[in-house]
């Protein structure tokens, strides 16, 4: 097998997972996947990129918190603007992605209730073990973001390749004082998003589905 076949077999491999087992992952593990993450590529080599990340107490702790606030209503508070909106295939992305979802745990789409609990997964982290809670300096602005955002990647794939199942989580930074607050990270660092990881539940019917990706011929356009 090839280096490209073995790197696109990883990528095809990683998977969003939403049901974790609770046994914790090896924390020589945890540092190979950021040995191997630290190597994305950044503008002007900054490697803007920190992780705080948890095990234990730690982790429960901040999914109490988490939980907390997403259920009391707490108003959600990014550092960085949301999306104002999606459209065309963005939407259209989207919105099957979010049928898939429900789909695989029999949420109807009028159930409300059980739409919004299903959302209120995401602030439990999922059930997984660990978070992993990227942010970079706010003096860095939306590059610091570009470059961590490939460091995300990397981190996903490399955990992939050591039989790791993750979920990066945008939901968390929209919470980001909160965040900010509870790890005691500086004010002067962008809380970007939070990545759970663990050993996947298998099982777990919501772990079943798997979006679809463009083809090349709708992302590329050539010129001669």
């Amino acid at each position: 097998m090839t280096s490209y076949e073995t790197f696109t077999d990883i990528l095809k491999s990683r998977y969003s997972c939403r049901a974790f087992r609770p046994d914790p992952v090896p924390d020589d593990v945890i540092t190979q996947i950021i040995t191997a993450a630290r190597h994305v590529p950044s503008w002007c080599n900054a490697q803007p990129w920190q992780v705080t990340i948890t095990k234990g107490a730690a982790t429960d702790a901040f999914r109490d918190v988490m939980m907390t606030a997403a259920s009391t209503g707490t108003p959600p508070q990014p550092d960085l603007d949301w999306p104002s909106k999606y459209s065309d295939a963005y939407a259209e992305r989207r919105r099957t992605c979010g049928y898939q979802l429900y789909d695989a745990v029999g949420i109807e789409k009028s159930d409300r209730s059980g739409r919004m609990a299903q959302m209120l997964r995401n602030y439990a982290l999922f059930d997984a073990p660990h978070v992993a809670i990227i942010h970079s300096p706010a003096e860095l602005g939306p590059y610091g973001a570009m470059d961590s955002g490939g460091f995300v990647t990397a981190f996903t794939l490399a955990a992939t390749a050591l039989g790791v199942a993750s979920i990066p989580q945008a939901a968390i930074a929209g919470y980001a004082p909160l965040v900010r607050d509870h790890f005691d990270i500086a004010d002067d660092r962008l809380v970007l998003c939070a990545i759970s990881f663990g050993y996947a539940n298998k099982d777990a019917p919501i772990n079943q589905f798997r979006t679809e990706r463009a083809v090349p011929d709708q992302i590329i356009d050539w010129k001669s």
